[in-house]
């Protein structure tokens, strides 16, 4: 008895589909349905963060304050830390990203205050007050680790640079980043794919 065609083709689509599935790569997809990167909402936030340098900055500079506060980013690490050891997530990664972040949050306050002594009056003139940009920083340190936790397969796969390239090159756009805040966001997320793979 001759076979159909139609169960020829049938035939066919099966084992391809068969074929196809053993064959695809491991690890997350380098991409969302819509084509954006998994790691956005994450990128995103670090470079929401940083934006909080401006008016952090103008308050300094106003109130001639030290734009290191080393004792503040202690205790913000110290925190980071024990909040990602009881979520289970490795707290020196945690606090190697915020130390990352803090780094680059600090490198634009210095280049805003490098501007603001060439010409004095193109600083701020009443910038908000510190504790508003505080408590915008503490959100964020609360809405990061939660990214982090989610995305930590991803983090640690080899597929984590294209992913993360694609999300900064996107939240550069979205954001219209400048060449001082592309390079913040780069040193706040050069960390981000050294993560140790799930044990």
């Amino acid at each position: 008895m001759l076979t159909r065609p139609r169960e020829i083709y049938l035939a066919t689509a099966v084992s391809i589909g068969i074929l196809l599935s053993l064959i695809a790569p491991l690890g997350p997809p380098l991409a969302r349905a819509d084509g954006t990167s998994q790691l956005a909402e994450l990128v995103d936030a670090a470079a929401e963060r940083l934006e909080v340098a401006d008016p952090v900055a103008a308050f300094k500079w106003r109130a001639q304050l030290p734009i290191e506060d080393s004792g503040r980013v202690e205790q913000q690490l110290a925190k980071l830390g024990e909040d990602a050891r009881s979520q289970h997530i490795d707290p020196d990664y945690v606090t190697r990203v915020f130390d990352d972040q803090i780094r680059a949050t600090e490198a634009i306050e210095y280049s805003r205050f490098s501007d603001w002594k060439l010409n004095p009056a193109s600083a701020p003139p009443e910038p908000p007050d510190l504790s508003a940009s505080r408590s915008a920083i503490d959100s964020l340190n609360n809405r990061m680790p939660s990214q982090i936790w989610s995305h930590w397969s991803l983090l640690s796969a080899p597929s984590c640079a294209a992913q993360l390239d694609r999300a900064k090159r996107d939240i550069v756009r979205s954001r219209h980043l400048d060449s001082l805040y592309q390079r913040a966001l780069t040193t706040a997320t050069q960390s981000y794919c050294q993560a140790l793979p799930p044990a």
